[in-house]
């Protein structure tokens, strides 16, 4: 009896070593896993992680099904990331296999929610791990500290709002001409033509012109004959006609008691009259008129061609042709507008004497920002159905850091009449609202707005894309633009975007501190910090948690000064 059952007791035994033998998995040690960046660093509102493990050989059970989760904890809670599941190669499963005998490699991507409460975090990594139908412990992996979050210093609020500009023009030019018509082959003035009512109507505009204190006035005749009959007989008769056009009007002049010089001149065949009034013309042939011009370029030649033309060229000669014997009468107008001076007295005192784009100018005469925000005000009082108005008001209210009733500005400017100044604006509201899709909707159907660029680059810059923020921000010279370059690691150009800055605040002074961080320039570190934090105490715990100052932890005065 005996016997009999010591055989199934020392196999039931042995069973039991391999089984345990076979079984276990060994902690996984640090060594084998890097992650990478390191440490962490915030991306686009993402903290991006790149996980490599190397199996050591005969680490991985030939039964065993591990699942590998990255967990990062801080100190109010944890955000977990993707979860990977491996297997050994006897699992019947469809899992990534490692085999036992080589080990082998993988990576592991994942990515966790922005908080700030990551500034001072750990990278964990769990295992959930199973030998057949047997839970096997395997304790967490450390396998980085803390996050970068200098890319969260990028702020929407503080980019440059679209300005709807005005259109004021200190000289206004204007030009206006009459005409003069002759009969074929003729150059004396018919009374039927001088008796016009327009001639009558631009000797008038001369004379209002000539006594107006704020308009310079210049006077010229051009005349013409049609490219028909002949370059010779057509330059004496051009010739002729500026003659007896100037003649008239310097005795008109006289007469009125007007000292104003004549320039004269005139052209032979006018060949760019006759192709305009073709183009714009019905003829049915024209195009074959206008392949003719375009072929050849001696005039005796073209008329000739033309002429072959049987089927159009009765309807030139009737139609095109004496629309072209001529003399044109000019008067290029000066209209000088008010003083620099006097716009911003009237904005002040009488703006209802000022026209839209005065007024509009006027705001832009001044640095006070009061200022400006009540000369808009007025505008609006003066011209409510025009957007740009709005649009200011509301500009005004971003840079006071009032979002809602900046963004109620743009919105009622957008009622006026939908424009991209407005809808820039708008969507670096979106953005400050992490509202990114809408941003990119509204920024990127924009156009022809100078402040484009930045309000790109600050979407570019939030989405994690710094070189397309860069290019986009291009000579901008703001936080947004600088923390940009820091980010693409180009220092020098940042320190000088920095130092130009518009409106530098405590940002600027904590961006001047980053950079001097990584330029190893402890000085400049202690300097700017303390400038930022006398602007802003808040940063003092900021810069305590920032891994930027790493590296500045045990210098004292460093922590005296976050302490």
């Amino acid at each position: 009896m005996i016997k009999r059952f010591f055989m199934p007791i020392v196999t039931l035994a042995t069973m039991l070593v391999l089984a345990s033998c076979g079984g276990k998995l060994k902690p996984l040690s640090e060594q084998y896993v890097k992650a990478d960046p390191q440490p962490l660093e915030a991306i686009g509102g993402e903290v991006p992680v790149t996980i490599s493990i190397t199996y050591p050989a005969k680490w991985f059970d030939k039964n065993a099904v591990v699942t590998i989760t990255p967990v990062l904890r801080y100190e109010t809670g944890e955000t977990w990331g993707t979860a990977y599941t491996y297997q050994g190669e006897k699992v019947k499963a469809n899992n990534p296999t490692v085999l036992f005998s080589n080990g082998g490699n993988v990576t592991m991507r994942s990515s966790f929610k922005y908080k700030t409460e990551m500034k001072k975090s750990e990278l964990y990594l769990t295992f959930d791990a199973k030998i057949k139908n047997k839970t096997v412990k395997l304790p967490d992996i450390k396998i980085a500290d803390g996050v970068i979050s200098t890319s969260m210093l990028a702020d929407a609020g503080t980019a440059n709002p679209a300005i709807a500009p005005d259109k004021f023009q200190r000289i206004i030019k204007e030009a206006h001409d009459a005409n003069i018509m002759f009969v074929i082959q003729q150059a004396e003035l018919r009374a039927r033509e001088l008796n016009k009512r327009e001639i009558s109507d631009w000797k008038d505009l001369v004379a209002a012109a000539n006594a107006a204190t704020n308009q310079n006035i210049a006077l010229e005749v051009s005349a013409y004959a049609s490219p028909d009959g002949g370059l010779k007989l057509n330059d004496e008769l051009a010739a002729r006609r500026e003659t007896n056009t100037r003649r008239y009007l310097e005795s008109e002049l006289k007469k009125q008691q007007i000292n104003l010089p004549v320039d004269a001149h005139y052209t032979a065949q006018d060949w760019e009259g006759f192709q305009q009034l073709v183009s714009q013309s019905n003829l049915p042939d024209k195009d074959l008129v206008l392949r003719v011009l375009s072929m050849y370029r001696d005039p005796e030649q073209r008329e000739r061609e033309i002429k072959n033309i049987s089927t159009v060229f009765k309807s030139l000669a009737e139609e095109i042709l004496p629309q072209l014997r001529r003399s044109r009468l000019i008067a290029n107008i000066e209209i000088i507008g008010k003083s620099d001076a006097e716009i911003s007295r009237l904005a002040q005192s009488n703006p209802t004497a000022l026209n839209i784009e005065e007024i509009l100018y006027a705001a832009t005469l001044t640095n006070n920002d009061t200022d400006k925000e009540g000369i808009y005000t007025k505008a609006s009082q003066q011209f409510p159905n025009d957007y740009r108005v709005w649009n200011n008001i509301g500009m005004q209210r971003f840079f006071a850091g009032d979002l809602v009733k900046a963004e109620e500005m743009f919105t009622k400017a957008n009622g006026v009449r939908n424009n991209n100044e407005s809808n820039v604006n708008l969507g670096l509201i979106a953005l400050t609202k992490g509202d990114r899709a809408r941003a990119e909707q509204l920024i990127g159907g924009a156009s022809g707005v100078p402040e484009l660029g930045e309000a790109l680059g600050v979407l570019y810059l939030l989405q994690g894309d710094y070189t397309k923020a860069v290019s986009s921000f291009g000579a901008s010279k703001s936080n947004n633009a600088a923390l940009s370059q820091i980010l693409s690691k180009d220092y020098s150009k940042a320190s000088q975007t920095l130092n130009s800055v518009i409106r530098p605040d405590a940002t600027t002074d904590y961006l001047k501190a980053i950079v001097a961080a990584r330029t190893n320039d402890a000085n400049a570190v202690i300097s700017n910090l303390r400038n930022a934090i006398a602007k802003k105490p808040t940063l003092k715990r900021e810069a305590a948690l920032d891994l930027e100052f790493a590296k500045y932890a045990t210098n004292s005065a460093f922590t005296s000064l976050v302490n």
